[in-house]
């Protein structure tokens, strides 16, 4: 990443001074610098201590073997959406959903957004701040495994919902109908300006920065549920619906029926409505890991300090075009299996369910050292310990190599099964299997690019 305000030595720092790498004609962050750790899940990730060529084959041994297996042995539909799940306790489910909880919950969120909001009025320094690392660690990468342990916990911590309820009495008017038409778009549209801002903006970390979008965001959102009402923050806020996404594969859910159940997380991720806006959404997941996979790559860096457009416009269209470039693969392999298959429902939304796990796994490998080494750091400023402990990787770099390479090829071989239960349900058994050959196709170019970002 390039220092704040563009290319050229960060203030205060002499060229060659510990924590910078020359590159091209300016200076970048060293990943141990805590500004760029924010930044960027991975840091510098290339030339990881694994062979490329074993990374690569045992990939498409993954892939090919799983597709190979389920053609012969998955022939009818498995998994059975929201219908499924072994029931918890009845008094469990009481304490969860008792009024007492959900207001404690409530509370919880907006204090602690309220704190964030106190340390933003702090200095102006990510070293002695924690707000940048509460943003950026505890609560965006923070949200992946709480949504995977418990479900999606942010539509009961979220201060905005909070926020509106506080504000309730005093709107005139009943709320609108939410079109039908608009599903998760405004969301897809929340977190490419939250991926923006993290991966584009020329001062990420600044609490200024971070003031004017939280706030800016609060406010929109506020105004958008004041017209809509509440249900507006399900498919409306980009966190919740981030939140509720990855939530899909946890152990823990609710059946049609409104119980409380341990299931397969297939089911739930089965489950995941069909709406406008889905694979936009995932697909702003998937491009935005990618281009935080290559933006440190100093080819770019240095496109970035010549371009004549100058660094944020570039990093935009950078950013941009990943996302499409996604997004127009997943396009081409939908209209590949409606041409092999014949029509179908949803042509586009029938099988986005399958792309979250892929999203999931390069998360994972994009943001689990993030979470493991500034997160307790972060927690330390935040509690005023002094002498916060420099960062430290619980993993060397070849047991770090290895976990992101299996998260990654994880992700699509999950992708892979749930992309068959859906096929052999929607497409006569003559055409199930060859109508995930595109699919197929479509999960090697993911694994592709995602294992050529991180090795190469």
């Amino acid at each position: 990443m390039l220092s704040p305000g563009g290319p050229g030595p960060v203030p205060g720092t002499a060229p060659g001074a510990a924590g910078e790498v020359a590159v091209g004609q300016g200076v970048v962050r060293h990943p141990a610098d805590p500004l760029t750790s924010l930044a960027h899940g991975i840091g510098s990730s290339h030339d990881l201590p694994i062979s490329p060529f074993y990374a690569f084959a045992g990939a498409f041994t993954a892939l090919f073997v799983s597709f190979l297996a389920l053609g012969l042995l998955w022939s009818t539909s498995r998994f059975r959406g929201d219908r499924s799940g072994l029931a918890l306790a009845a008094g469990l489910q009481r304490v969860a959903d008792a009024p007492a909880t959900r207001t404690a919950l409530r509370g919880l969120g907006l204090a602690a957004a309220l704190a964030v909001l106190f340390l933003l009025l702090g200095p102006d320094d990510p070293a002695r701040n924690p707000a940048p690392g509460a943003v950026y660690v505890l609560f965006w990468v923070g949200l992946v495994p709480a949504s995977l342990l418990l479900g999606p916990v942010w539509r009961l911590l979220n201060p905005l919902r909070t926020l509106h309820r506080l504000l309730r009495p005093v709107l005139r008017g009943a709320p609108r109908p939410l079109p039908a038409r608009l599903g998760q778009w405004p969301a897809a549209a929340g977190l490419f300006g939250f991926t923006w801002l993290e991966l584009v903006a020329s001062d990420p970390a600044s609490t200024t920065t971070l003031l004017i979008a939280l706030a800016a965001y609060t406010a929109a959102q506020l105004l958008l549920a004041a017209r809509f009402g509440e249900r507006w923050f399900a498919d409306g806020d980009a966190f919740e619906a981030y939140s509720a996404l990855l939530a899909r594969l946890s152990p823990l859910g609710r059946r049609s029926d409104g119980r409380l159940v341990l299931r397969n997380p297939f089911h739930g991720l089965d489950a995941t409505p069909e709406r406008p806006g889905l694979v936009a959404t995932v697909c702003v997941l998937l491009g935005s890991t990618a281009y935080d996979g290559f933006s440190d790559n100093p080819s770019w860096i240095n496109t970035l300090q010549t371009s004549p457009l100058g660094r944020t416009p570039t990093a935009t269209l950078g950013l941009l075009g990943s996302i499409a470039l996604v997004a127009t693969l997943y396009c081409l392999c939908a209209a590949a299996t409606r041409l092999v298959c014949g029509p179908h429902p949803g042509p586009l939304t029938a099988f986005a369910h399958s792309l979250v796990p892929i999203a999931l796994g390069y998360l994972v490998a994009h943001y689990f050292s993030l979470l493991v080494t500034e997160g307790p750091r972060t927690v330390s400023m935040a509690l005023a310990t002094d002498n916060a402990p420099a960062p430290a990787q619980p993993l060397g770099a070849g047991g770090l190599a290895a976990l992101q390479v299996a998260a990654v090829v994880t992700g699509h071989v999950l992708g892979v099964i749930a992309a068959h239960d859906r096929s052999v349900r929607l497409f006569p058994p003559a055409k199930a299997v060859a109508g995930q050959l595109p699919l197929l196709a479509l999960m090697i170019t993911y694994t592709i690019g995602g294992l050529s970002l991180l090795l190469n």
